[in-house]
């Protein structure tokens, strides 16, 4: 064996220190010139504008450079027999840690990732820029990982040993499966049946146009609230979210606390709806249901609730409906809805006047958003949970996921009307027109909010990436009427869906009736209640319901409004 003198292994050293100090140069000009594939905005008007080299903060640099040579070395002197510490869920199997080389590699991916986000967060740009800085690396980070390659996939490669390389044939078997069904399987989809083990509440389809149906729900009391309650979900998801099993169906629980319950199912659209505008489905949805349901109850006034794009389409009726001079709903709750789109979280990096125009040539004047489009954007807004995890288990390991209901639903996607979503596009996420009073007009009427004078109840998810907390929060500052508002915790559907019997979670709740323009100064003065703010709403909600009358024997009424089908229907039995 030969032995190496001290000068021999400070000259090894030293080499390497020069060789991690010219890669770093590299990497650094390989990132300032590098194609952000039209995330990073350009000059629109020459199609031959040069692509904008990025600047850095210096001193956010340095301080990056220093952390990245002093943790490559030690990681390198660290060699092989060296056991560098996995703080990824990812890395964190016995497979990966006994594995020299999968843990060296895992390392050395975990400390570039590290680098290329401390890079992004670097740049000095403003913020909606560096905003799509950092979804584009962190796409190309999640993509990137060994853990996704078979070759490296310490994980994988055990559990192909072990069963004798079955795994990988049941990876294949899984890959065709999906490849022919069109999305990656998050869930058994094949235990579920719409109907059958999700949206099971008992009902009857009492009206439909070519939009919706409405479903009336069966009685669980015997009296109710003489004011109807209307439920309105986003059209581009299904309304079963809010009725997956009876321990967590937000319809069943409303039908429980003694309001007689309808709900809005909407068609998910052929291309016969293809030429469907904003302004169609606002009259012919939230309108149309509000209508229906007070002819059907005769009821003078009802209460209405609006869920995500549900809601923005609900606040959009409700202001209709008041340039109108019409009153009809006593109440609106709006769960995760944005009406101000100011702050709109991750999704700001897709929406530009390029993107817009683009989409508006490309059907605006007629077409279909197909849903997986849509579900596929949604799922690589968080890519190791909703995309790469499952690609992992399904092809590399085999593996089968187990059946989950919410994940079921998640994959039920459904299409959207071209014209719907380009006039979306433009004056919600890009323009911002709905809170300027008169600036956008809806079914022939200027919206503004300032005419929507009716008790709200708002509520907002403390970690909610569609929706943010902050762009929740902000409806306070445009509706007039008495307002009540929640933050719930944890996301956009989890602290939505979190029955009371379950006992987790919090919410947060200020009593003063104060609501600073900031949602921060607001929770700072607010206090954390444990469970589910299911119950505070339902109080809530009793103050606007009316008496109580005896509950009806029968759904509809008579020969205009009799029963169609048994819920849920047909429209949401339709796969995009």
């Amino acid at each position: 064996m030969t032995s190496h003198t001290p000068d021999f292994w400070s000259k090894i050293n030293e080499d390497f220190q020069n060789k991690l100090t010219q890669s770093w140069g590299q990497a650094l000009q390989a990132f300032q010139t590098m194609d952000l594939g039209g995330i990073v905005p350009s000059d629109a008007s020459s199609a031959k504008a040069a692509q904008p080299q990025l600047k850095f903060e210096q001193e956010k640099l340095q301080k990056l450079q220093m952390q990245y040579l002093e943790e490559a070395s030690a990681l390198w002197n660290g060699g092989l027999s060296g056991k560098p510490e996995l703080k990824d869920r990812r890395f964190s199997t016995e497979a990966w840690t006994s594995n020299p080389v999968a843990s060296f590699t895992a390392a050395t991916y975990l400390l570039n990732s590290r680098t290329l986000m401390g890079l992004a967060n670097a740049v000095d740009a403003d913020e909606q820029t560096l905003n799509r800085i950092r979804f584009a690396v962190e796409q190309w980070v999640a993509a990137t990982a060994p853990s996704n390659f078979l070759a490296f996939n310490a994980d994988a490669q055990k559990k192909a040993i072990e069963t004798q390389g079955e795994s990988l044939a049941k990876g294949l078997h899984n890959l065709m499966h999906d490849l022919k069904q069109g999305h990656v399987s998050m869930t058994d989809e094949s235990q579920f049946e719409v109907g059958k083990n999700v949206a099971t509440t008992e009902g009857a389809v009492v009206y439909e146009n070519a939009y919706f149906q409405l479903i009336e729900y069966k009685p669980l009391t015997a009296k109710v609230y003489e004011n109807p309650f209307l439920l309105v979900p986003p059209c581009i998801n299904k309304f079963y979210i809010l009725d997956l099993q009876p321990n967590n169906s937000f319809i069943r629980y409303a039908v429980s606390q003694g309001h007689r319950t309808f709900v809005v199912s909407w068609r998910n659209p052929d291309e016969s709806m293809g030429q469907k505008s904003w302004d169609d489905y606002i009259e012919n949805g939230p309108i149309q249901a509000i209508e229906t349901v007070r002819d059907l109850t005769g009821a003078k006034e009802i209460n209405g609730l609006g869920f995500c794009v549900g809601g923005t389409m609900l606040s959009n009726a409700l202001a209709v409906l008041a340039a109108r001079g019409e009153k009809p709903v006593a109440s609106a709750t709006f769960l995760t809805t944005l009406i101000d789109f100011t702050d709109t979280g991750i999704l700001d990096v897709f929406i530009d006047e390029n993107f817009v125009k683009f989409r508006e040539m490309q059907m605006g004047q007629g077409g279909l958003l197909k849903g997986q489009d849509l579900a596929s954007t949604f799922s690589f807004l968080r890519p190791n949970d909703l995309v790469w995890n499952y690609v992992v288990g399904n092809y590399l390991k085999g593996e089968s996921p187990p059946p989950f209901d919410l994940l079921y639903w998640n994959s039920d996607s459904t299409n959207l009307p071209g014209p719907f979503y380009a006039w979306y596009l433009r004056n919600t996420y890009l323009e911002n027109r709905l809170v300027k009073p008169g600036e956008a007009t809806v079914c022939g009427e200027r919206i503004d909010f300032r005419k929507v004078k009716l008790p709200v109840y708002i509520y907002g998810s403390r970690e909610d990436h569609i929706v943010p907390i902050g762009g929740a929060y902000a409806s306070t500052q445009y509706l007039p009427g008495q307002k009540r508002f929640v933050m719930g915790a944890s996301g956009h559907i989890a602290g939505v869906i979190n029955a009371p019997s379950a006992h987790k979670r919090s919410h947060w709740l200020r009593e003063d009736a104060k609501f600073p323009a900031d949602v921060n100064e607001w929770i700072q003065g607010a206090k954390e209640l444990p469970g589910s703010w299911w119950t505070d709403w339902s109080g809530w909600l009793k103050k606007h319901a009316g008496k109580q009358i005896a509950a009806p024997k029968t759904y509809g009424k008579g020969a205009r409004f009799k029963t169609i089908e048994a819920a849920p229907g047909r429209y949401v039995k339709a796969r995009a």
